[in-house]
């Protein structure tokens, strides 16, 4: 996975996952990849903005757009990887595997199978090892 960006297409806001492989870009929209090469860029993408401190994301996991969670695949109390897929949420007739932002363990789980869920709103709280566990 690599970093989400907020953009608009046709006027709709969307997140997007945009990883860079040298001078290839993938940007992966509501499930769909596409890949492009942005000629003489320099990793435009890869720019760092907020914290001072070295966390590079938040283990809080948030629906990006109204859904339906079909399965949780945690319980509180798993260990978790960067990028394990951690629930299966269908929006916009499409099921979209939710992947863990960072790695650590499951503190907090705030939907269940079945549930209809809201934009932005906490599904998953992953709580990052401490640093003497590396």
């Amino acid at each position: 996975m690599g970093e989400i960006r907020k953009v608009i297409i046709d006027g709709e806001e969307l997140d997007v996952d945009i990883e860079i492989d040298g001078e290839t870009y993938r940007a992966t929209i509501e499930g769909h990849t596409f890949e492009f090469i942005i000629p003489n860029s320099k990793g435009i993408v890869s720019r760092k903005r907020g914290s001072a401190g070295g966390r590079k994301r938040s283990g809080t996991v948030s629906a990006s757009m109204p859904g339906k969670v079909v399965t949780v695949e945690v319980r509180v109390g798993d260990s978790v990887e960067e990028g394990q897929t951690i629930l299966i949420l269908e929006a916009m007739k499409m099921q979209n595997e939710v992947v863990a932002p960072i790695s650590g363990m499951i503190s907090a789980i705030h939907c269940e199978d079945g549930m209809n869920v809201e934009a932005n709103v906490p599904l998953v709280v992953i709580e990052p090892p401490m640093p003497d566990e590396d």
